[in-house]
């Protein structure tokens, strides 16, 4: 299914500053998939100020764009909600000593 190839494709790019992909890391808010292989992501960062706010939507569209399938892709960058450690899957924040 091309909704998860996406996702693995997702969980190829990481946070430059935790050592954690943007999915598991729970910046991805959205993945939808049309029908027609279409693909819109909407995401967040870590902060308005992250030093990769410019680049990283960039390399995300490139990595989704690279699935096979997939056809013209559209990342949305958001800060509503914005991000908080509570948007961390328990087992990652262990493993980041975040508990």
């Amino acid at each position: 299914m091309l909704q998860n190839e996406v996702v693995e494709a997702l969980r190829t790019v990481y946070d430059p500053e935790i050592p954690v992909n943007i999915y598991d890391l729970g910046l991805v808010y959205e993945v939808e998939v049309a029908e027609n292989g279409d693909v819109r992501v909407v995401m967040t960062l870590t902060s308005p100020h992250c030093p990769v706010a410019e680049s990283l939507p960039a390399d995300v569209e490139m990595v989704v764009r690279s699935v096979k399938g997939v056809g013209d892709v559209k990342v949305e960058l958001t800060w509503d909600p914005p991000f908080t450690i509570d948007r961390i899957p328990e087992e990652i924040r262990q493993y980041l000593g975040l508990y």
